[in-house]
């Protein structure tokens, strides 16, 4: 008897918390799901159905000709894969250098890293316009380049400084007795030990990159060729408020490369963010 009703409640506990998290994730899904039924839905608006009462492709055609979303994604692509690349060289060359090596200064590099992430961002938009247009890169991907890679460092070197610091010294010497150089260091040693880190601050950039909108309508202004999914979304709506089905069309499509890339550095991204928590 003592088995039975000690039992009880812990059945019922776990019954209790999977049906809380069913329902959350219902909760957190639902607008992901609605938003794919509208956009293959022909009569989307017309019915409260919750799925396609006549299944179409006639709405990403369109988005993907009238819509030029085609050009969008190509740009938002583009930027999005060179501030990957490039901020997450820069952040752990960076973070080499705040970790390994003593230099005047170090402390306040931090400090100042720790205090650009507590900055809004849209504190940053008229300075750095100003820069851009100083430097001629107003409407230019190159201008949205520069900005990204800069919005992405104080994470990207903050989080790096934790791996490579819980990266043992030995290694490191144990690679020069024998016979390596710096860089031959740095790459077979150090940075197959810090890949997990890169991931999550690669995943940080990347949506950083694809979603931003205030800086991408400031930097590229009238020069419709170059927007980014983002800003081209916010156009198509403009011209088509009332058709829900290309707009859902348009918003399915600019979110497909975002979970393609999630799912493919999913495997590393959980190590990488627990392992940055706890170490530094």
């Amino acid at each position: 008897m003592n088995l039975l009703s000690s039992s009880r409640p812990t059945r019922w506990g776990t019954a209790v918390k999977v049906v809380l998290v069913i329902a959350l994730c219902a909760f957190t899904l639902f607008p992901f799901y609605w938003m794919v039924v509208s956009a293959f839905d022909k009569y989307v608006g017309t019915t409260g159905a919750l799925w396609p009462r006549q299944f179409t492709l006639t709405h990403f055609v369109e988005v993907m000709t009238e819509g030029k979303f085609g050009v969008f994604m190509g740009n938002s692509l583009l930027v999005a894969m060179v501030v990957v690349v490039a901020s997450g060289f820069i952040a752990l060359l960076a973070s080499v250098a705040v970790a390994r090596f003593r230099f005047m200064g170090r402390r306040a590099v931090l400090i100042l890293v720790l205090i650009i992430q507590m900055v809004p961002m849209e504190a940053l938009v008229i300075p750095l316009f100003l820069q851009a247009k100083d430097l001629g890169l107003l409407g230019k991907l190159t201008g949205l380049m520069v900005v990204y890679t800069a919005i992405a460092l104080p994470f990207g070197v903050w989080m790096l400084r934790g791996f490579v610091a819980a990266v043992p010294v030995d290694l490191e010497e144990a690679a020069y007795l024998d016979g390596a150089n710096w860089w031959q260091m740095f790459i077979r040693v150090l940075f197959p030990l810090v890949v997990p880190g890169l991931v999550a601050t690669s995943v940080f950039s990347f949506i950083t990159a694809w979603n931003e909108f205030i800086f991408a309508m400031t930097m590229l202004g009238a020069a419709s060729a170059k927007y980014t999914v983002p800003i081209g979304l916010r156009a198509f709506f403009g011209l088509h408020s009332n058709d829900w089905g290309s707009i859902m069309a348009g918003s399915t499509i600019i979110t497909i490369p975002v979970v393609i890339f999630f799912v493919a550095v999913q495997k590393r991204l959980a190590g990488g963010l627990t392992s940055g928590a706890v170490k530094g």
